[in-house]
């Protein structure tokens, strides 16, 4: 948990109870999903409770059950307190955006690396959005860049249905088209050499779907984020693991990896990182 919560709970909980509090919380809307140590879930409820008495926004308290698993990078969740209810509606950067935390993947956590991407687009791009969720990071980017086209891909149901919902409630459905389907499939059928910049947030399979990002490139000249998952003892040692998986990723194209950089610790010792790789031509 944060630090925030930990003050709430000191008057309730030990000292050693406290110490075991070592994840933070995550507040999308009215919903706050939290993970628990085994050695407290008899005190879930008065965490939960806590939370709700506390954060004004807060409607409904889920813990988290299970890792992050499947093509769907969806959770399961227990309702812990509130109203049982997984659909709400988030504010980002000037956007809304509606949300399942149950059927869809959706991080807060990314707030600052969509608004990065963003800055980096110029007026006028294509840009291909090959693991688009929901759609948050195509609708900033429509928000603050004027952008030609771009092109949300996603294999789940759900999170092509809320992308398309979220494009209009944003007043961007003009510029954004919605596929659902496997990224490699939408690329070859309708997607192939339209985009001058792609993104990869999917960092546990991007390196299998290198070709079919360098294959939106217009003439195999482009931008393409590509995000992964790094095990590693320090974030230096990350940052050197990062530029050898991505160079080894990109080692069939001329290309330059501008920029490199952690976007979160997932977990202990293993970051989220995200290149930004200039692909010069493709084969």
């Amino acid at each position: 948990m944060s630090t925030f919560l930990k003050r709430l709970l000191g008057n309730i909980f030990t000292e050693s109870e406290l110490s075991k509090l070592t994840s933070s919380f995550d507040v999308i809307g009215t919903i706050v999903i939290l993970k628990i140590p085994d050695t407290l879930i008899d005190k879930r409820h008065v965490i939960a409770a806590t939370i709700l008495d506390n954060i004004k926004s807060a409607r409904s308290v889920y813990m988290q059950t299970s890792p992050i698993i499947g093509d769907y990078r969806t959770r399961k969740l227990e309702l812990i307190a509130g109203d049982d209810n997984p659909i709400t509606f988030y504010k980002e950067y000037a956007c809304r955006f509606k949300v399942d935390v149950e059927q869809t993947y959706f991080s807060p956590r990314l707030s600052t690396e969509r608004f990065r991407i963003a800055s980096l687009t110029s007026e006028n791009e294509v840009v291909t959005n090959m693991f688009a969720g929901v759609g948050t990071f195509s609708v900033i980017i429509c928000k603050y860049r004027n952008v030609k086209k771009i092109y949300n891909v996603d294999i789940n149901r759900a999170a092509h249905e809320l992308s398309i919902y979220n494009s209009r409630l944003n007043k961007m459905d003009e510029k954004i088209e919605c596929f659902c389907g496997d990224a490699k499939e939408i690329v070859s059928s309708s997607l192939t050499g339209k985009s001058n910049r792609v993104l990869m947030p999917l960092p546990e399979k991007a390196k299998y779907f290198v070709k079919d990002a360098v294959d939106c490139l217009e003439e195999g000249r482009g931008v393409i984020h590509f995000f992964l998952h790094v095990g590693a003892d320090s974030k230096k040692s990350a940052i050197e693991i990062g530029k050898a998986e991505t160079e080894d990723a990109f080692s069939e194209y001329s290309h330059d990896v501008q920029f490199l950089h952690i976007v979160r610790e997932v977990g202990p010792r293993f970051y989220q990182l995200v290149s930004d790789v200039v692909v010069k031509k493709g084969n």
